[in-house]
């Protein structure tokens, strides 16, 4: 079982009731607050707690042994999770991502440690060599923190994301091995 235990934050595999407390923060939590920042512009279908647990099942490692999700914790209180999908195996290159769904933890520091000890676990237990992450313009917290771990703004197709009736540039960023190791 993976962890990882930061200075604010843990990272670790999700367990069964954690994946139920998931469901609840991605679909039945009345506000969705998370939701006004993580892909708004992507049409989501609900699933039924069976689908979202046998998915969450399904997809759990990128490669054996490295998980593809692990839930971020305060103090045993779960409050989102980093993932990671492959774009393409051929050439070692990851997408990565953060939700923090808990609203209380947005603004403190806890996604950039988050997100950037998920960026250090996937370089350091794979021979990756590039991490990329992609969000909307208007997402500018979410900017702030790949640039603060490294990221560079790699492209930016114009106008290409709907929120709220508004047209957003999309965002793509990324870090290669080598930068990632030369900062740290």
């Amino acid at each position: 079982m993976i962890k990882i235990i930061g200075e604010k934050i843990k990272l670790k595999e999700a367990t069964e009731s954690e994946i139920e407390e998931l469901y609840y923060w991605k679909y039945e939590e009345k506000e969705q607050a998370a939701k006004q920042w993580n892909g708004p512009y992507i049409p989501e279908e609900k699933l039924t707690k069976q689908e979202y647990r046998k998915i969450w099942i399904r997809d759990s490692e990128i490669i054996p042994g490295i998980p593809s999700t692990l839930i971020i914790t305060v103090n045993e209180k779960l409050i989102g999770y980093v993932g990671a999908y492959w774009v393409d195996k051929n050439t070692n290159w990851l997408e990565t991502g953060i939700v923090i769904y808990d609203k209380q933890y947005w603004n403190g520091g806890y996604g950039t440690e988050a997100f950037g000890r998920w960026i250090q676990y996937l370089f350091e237990a794979t021979d990756l060599h590039r991490l990329g992450m992609s969000t909307w313009s208007g997402n500018t917290r979410m900017i702030k923190v790949a640039e603060k771990l490294g990221m560079k703004e790699e492209a930016r197709i114009r106008q290409a994301r709907m929120v709220k009736g508004e047209y957003y540039d999309a965002i793509k960023m990324g870090i290669l091995r080598k930068e990632w190791q030369a900062l740290n």
